[in-house]
């Protein structure tokens, strides 16, 4: 991308600091360190937690599973400094051949190369300040506290997050109502008719779903929705969606897009010499998908974090480009994405939606672009490999759910 800096002296600075302690920002230092980065490696989180995991919080964390899902890496035993409950306010880049310096709450840091690793924070509700967000262990733990049967909780939001959070609350007893401003769950990162089919989930679990109305007010006891109605609420928990955690970065000299997402190249590099970006927070170039990406799940922070180390190593041998994927367990089903579809995008069914598991695809030209699926494992495992190597789908075997995705690729 024009603008983009190289790594000048990338490979022969003393100390990589990695800003931002979540998964992104953890797989890049256990990273550099495993294939070979001799010097110093600081990692800087805001949270008082050593990194973890975040999925597991809106699942096995709320449903009294487990306390902890710290990450699996002994940064003692790998030579990685872990500097946590420092907040980033800012950098100073370095010269030519000079450090630069993060600054943080807690003090300054310099470093021969930065990655930023700060991820993305939850949006929250205008006038909801009594509203609970679900984004860190904390979070989590006290939620959990309050679920209880028969608490009247209210969910802002229809989105991955609220499903789960509502299988959670119906676990513990919880009555569940959830609210949704667009027409049927995951407005925007589905098309409606698969949103449709989602909504009998809620049903089932005996969930009052209520689509096409927003929330004027979060009220002492109770939610008026824009429509004028009301919902008794003993709690109210908002997840409509997260925006890159990058307000610390105003004035910095590193680009931003209007979202706030860190603006990167197909290396992960910022505009500021010896810069890098990694994870939640990134903007990156996709030839795959001919626009640039901000992706805001596990896969993406896990691979992402890996690349940008590759790419301070000097060991990068191809542009930063993976087939998306993410999953999300609610209602007792296993929901599982792979690829980016797009518009004008040929629509696929694999079996209907009141059937017991269903995948739907998306081609563009016969090609394979992104499936979802619903426990059917196997189809999102073959389809992802599919849609790695641009395969050619012959549409009447696809649709055939008795017919192994891999064996639906066109003939020739």
């Amino acid at each position: 991308m024009t603008g983009v800096a190289e790594l000048s002296g990338t490979g022969r600075t003393d100390r990589v600091v990695v800003v931002g302690a979540g998964l992104a920002g953890a797989q890049c230092a256990a990273v550099l360190r495993r294939d070979g980065w001799q010097g110093r490696i600081t990692l800087v989180g805001e949270e008082p937690h050593a990194p973890y995991d975040r999925p597991p919080l809106s699942k096995d964390v709320l449903l009294g599973k487990t306390d902890s899902t710290a990450l699996d890496l002994d940064f003692a035993q790998l030579g990685v400094e872990l500097l946590t409950g420092r907040r980033a306010t800012g950098l100073t880049p370095g010269g030519p051949g000079g450090a630069g310096v993060l600054h943080t709450d807690a003090g300054d840091e310099p470093y021969g190369t930065l990655v930023i690793a700060t991820g993305a924070e939850p949006r929250a509700l205008p006038g909801a300040e009594r509203a609970h967000l679900l984004h860190t262990l904390d979070d989590a733990l006290a939620l959990r506290a309050l679920l209880r049967p028969g608490l009247r909780l209210v969910l802002v939001g229809a989105g991955w997050i609220g499903a789960e959070v509502a299988t959670a609350a119906r676990a513990a007893g919880c009555e569940v109502t959830v609210v949704e401003a667009g027409p049927a769950p995951v407005p925007g990162a589905l098309p409606t008719a698969i949103g449709r089919a989602m909504a009998a989930w809620y049903a089932e679990a005996g969930v009052e779903l209520r689509c096409g109305t927003g929330v004027a007010a979060v009220e002492p006891g109770a939610v008026l929705l824009a429509d004028g109605s009301h919902l008794p609420a003993d709690e109210v928990v908002v997840g409509i969606g997260a925006r890159p955690a990058t307000g610390w970065l105003a004035g910095t000299g590193v680009a931003l897009d209007a979202a706030g997402a860190v603006l990167v190249d197909e290396r992960l590099r910022t505009t500021v010499p010896g810069v890098l970006a990694a994870g939640d927070c990134v903007g990156y170039p996709s030839a795959r998908s001919g626009s640039r990406l901000t992706v805001q799940h596990w896969d993406h922070a896990l691979q992402s974090g890996e690349a940008v180390a590759a790419t301070v190593l000097g060991t990068d041998t191809q542009p930063y480009d993976p087939v998306q994927y993410f999953w999300s367990e609610q209602f007792g089903r296993m929901v599982q994405y792979a690829g980016r579809h797009g518009e004008g995008d040929e629509l696929l069914w694999r079996g209907a939606p009141g059937d017991a598991d269903w995948s739907v695809l998306w081609l563009r030209d016969g090609a394979l672009r992104a499936l979802l699926a619903v426990d059917r494992p196997r189809d999102l495992t073959q389809g992802r490999r599919l849609i790695e190597r641009g395969a050619v789908l012959d549409a009447a075997r696809a649709a055939d759910p008795a017919v192994p995705l891999k064996a639906a690729v066109a003939a020739g």
